[in-house]
C-alpha cells in the first residue's frame, strides 16, 4: 500500500535506518507498553463523563463550569498535539513519552485530591498537556520499533483499536468506580498505571536518536495558539450555537493564526509541521480520511450514550457495557486487517470500512421512540466496530509509510491533531443538528431526544459518505506487499 513520495528522493542520511530485528517476545512487550500508555489517554476521554454529577455535587460546580471539567482537558490536549509530536523528534520519543506519562499520572493525583473546582480544572488541563506528549510519541515509537510490513501493520492494528476500546472501557470503569467507591478514583487509578508504564518504558522501549536542529519557536507558537483557538471555538459552538460571538471571534483568531502558521512552516528550515508531509497524494487523502472518520462517527457515540441512559434508562455501568459489541467487533477485526492489507492494499479496506460506517449512520437515522436495544442499536454498533476496525488502521499505515525518521513525530502529531479536531468539529456539528431538531419537535422528553438524535445520526452518515468519496478519489489502489524476509509474528 505504500507509495513513493512525491518529494525528491531522500539522501542516504535521510533514509530510514535498518536496525537489527528484535525478538518476537520483546516486540510483544514493547507493543504492550506503548498501547497501555495510549490506552490511558483513550480511557480518560470518557471515564470522567459518568462521574460528572458526583463531581458537581462534591465541588459545587455550576452547570456551565462543570462542562470545563471536560473542556479544560480537550483544549490542552488538542492544542498541544503538534508541539508534542515535534518535541519527541528533537528530544527523544521515549523520553518525551515518559515525561508525558508521569505528568499525566501526577496531574491525575492532583485532580483526585482536589478540594475545590479551580484545582480540579487546573489538574485536568495538566492532564491534557501530558496526553499531548503521550499520543504522538506512542505512534511514532511504533514506526521506530516495527519496520514497514506485517509487523508494523499488526502493531498499528492493535494501536488503532485502542481509541474505541479505551472509550468503552472508560464508560464501564467510570461507572464502576463512581458507583462502588468515589469519582476521585476515576482519576486516581491513573497513578499506579502511569508509574508502572514509566518503569516499563525504561525496561523495554529503546530510546530514539535525537534529531539535531533549532526548535521552530514561531511555528510552535502560532500552531499551538491557532489549534487551541479552533478547538475552543468548536467547544463554544457545541454549548452556545453558531451565533455565539465568542465562538465567531475564536474562529477569526484561529484562521489568522493558522494562516500565519502555514506561511511560517513553508519557509522554516526545520518546521514543526513539514508541509511536504501533505505533498504525497495518498498521505494527504489519508489525513482527510482521519479528519472525516471521527467527525462522522465518534460524535455519534455521544448521542448513543444519551439514548442508552435517558431513553432506555440504563445506569452508567450498563450503558458502558452496551458498547461492548462494538468494542469486541473492532478488536476482532483489527486482528485480520494486517493480512488483508498485505493482500489487497489500503484502499479497498478503507472504502469498505467507510461504507459500513455510512450504513451504521443510516440505520441509526431510522431510530424511533420505543425501539429497543437489540433491534435498533446492536446492529449499528457491530457495523461501527467493523467499519472503524477496517478503515482506521490502513489510514494510519498510509500516513506513516515512507515517513523520514526525523519527521515521524511530526507526522504522528499531525495525525493525532487532525483526528482530534475532526472529532471536535463533528460533535459540534451533530450537536447543532440535534438542537435544531429538538426545538422543532413535540412529545415526551424521550421522544424529542430520539427525534433529535436520529437527525444527528443521519448527518453522521452523510459525513461518512463524504469520507468514502474522498478516499475513493484521493487514495490510489496499491497492494501492501510485505517486504522480503519480514515475519508477521509478534
Amino acid at each position: 500500500m505504500s507509495t513513493p513520495p512525491s518529494t525528491p528522493p531522500a539522501s542516504p542520511a535521510d533514509a530510514p535506518p535498518h536496525p537489527a530485528p528484535e525478538s518476537a517476545p520483546r516486540l510483544r512487550a514493547v507493543l504492550l507498553v506503548i498501547v497501555t500508555a495510549y490506552l490511558m489517554v483513550g480511557v480518560d476521554s470518557t471515564v470522567v463523563n459518568v462521574a460528572l454529577p458526583d463531581i458537581q455535587h462534591d465541588l459545587g460546580f455550576t452547570p456551565t463550569g462543570l462542562s470545563w471539567v471536560l473542556n479544560a482537558y480537550t483544549l490542552a490536549f488538542g492544542g498541544l498535539l503538534l508541539l508534542g509530536g515535534r518535541t519527541g523528534d528533537l528530544l527523544g520519543r521515549r523520553r518525551t513519552l515518559t515525561v508525558g506519562v508521569l505528568l499525566f499520572a501526577g496531574s491525575s493525583l492532583l485532580g483526585g485530591l482536589a478540594a475545590d473546582d479551580s484545582r480540579l480544572l487546573a489538574a485536568r488541563a495538566l492532564q491534557g498537556v501530558g496526553a499531548a506528549l503521550i499520543a504522538p510519541s506512542t505512534l511514532a515509537l511504533i514506526t521506530t520499533h516495527f519496520p514497514e510490513g506485517p509487523r508494523r501493520h499488526h502493531a498499528l492494528g492493535v494501536y488503532s483499536s485502542m481509541a474505541g476500546i479505551g472509550a468503552s472501557v472508560g464508560l464501564v470503569l467510570g461507572g464502576m468506580l463512581t458507583a462502588w467507591a468515589s469519582w476521585r478514583w476515576a482519576l486516581l487509578i491513573n497513578v499506579p498505571i502511569g508509574l508502572a508504564v514509566a518503569l516499563a518504558l525504561r525496561r523495554f522501549v529503546t530510546e530514539t536518536p535525537r534529531h539535531p536542529g533549532r526548535f521552530d519557536a514561531a511555528g510552535a507558537l502560532t500552531g499551538t495558539a491557532g489549534t487551541t483557538s479552533l478547538v475552543y471555538a468548536f467547544i463554544r459552538v457545541s454549548e452556545e450555537g453558531w451565533s455565539d460571538r465568542q465562538a465567531l471571534s475564536a474562529f477569526g483568531v484561529a484562521t489568522a493564526l493558522l494562516a500565519g502558521f502555514a506561511l511560517i512552516e513553508a519557509r522554516a528550515p526545520q518546521p514543526i509541521m513539514p508541509l511536504r508531509l501533505l505533498a504525497d497524494r495518498d498521505r494527504a487523502g489519508a489525513y482527510a480520511g482521519v479528519l472525516l472518520l471521527p467527525a462522522g462517527m465518534f460524535g455519534a457515540f455521544y448521542f448513543l450514550t444519551l439514548i442508552c441512559q435517558q431513553v432506555l434508562h440504563y445506569n452508567p455501568l450498563r450503558a458502558g457495557f452496551a458498547f461492548l459489541p462494538m468494542t469486541a467487533t473492532m478488536f476482532t477485526t483489527v486482528r485480520f486487517v494486517p493480512r488483508l492489507l498485505a493482500r489487497y492494499g489500503a484502499k479497498p479496506l478503507v472504502l469498505t470500512g467507510m461504507a459500513l460506517l455510512t450504513g451504521a449512520g443510516a440505520w441509526l437515522w431510522r431510530l424511533r421512540p420505543g425501539d429497543g436495544y437489540a433491534p435498533a442499536l446492536l446492529g449499528p454498533l457491530v457495523l461501527l466496530g467493523l467499519g472503524i476496525g477496517l478503515a482506521l488502521m490502513p489510514l494510519n499505515a498510509t500516513i506513516l509509510a515512507k515517513v523520514r525518521p526525523q519527521e515521524a513525530g511530526a507526522a504522528s502529531g499531525l495525525l493525532q491533531t487532525v483526528q482530534w479536531i475532526g472529532g471536535t468539529v463533528g460533535l459540534s456539528a451533530l450537536v447543532t443538528v440535534y438542537g435544531t431538531a429538538t426545538r422543532q419537535a413535540t412529545g415526551t422528553p424521550a421522544e424529542i431526544l430520539t427525534h433529535g438524535a436520529s437527525r444527528a445520526f443521519g448527518t453522521a452518515a452523510l459525513i461518512a459518505l463524504t469520507a468514502l468519496l474522498t478516499a475513493a478519489f484521493a487514495i490510489r489502489a496499491r497492494r501492501g506487499a510485505p517486504a522480503a524476509g519480514q515475519n508477521s509474528a509478534l
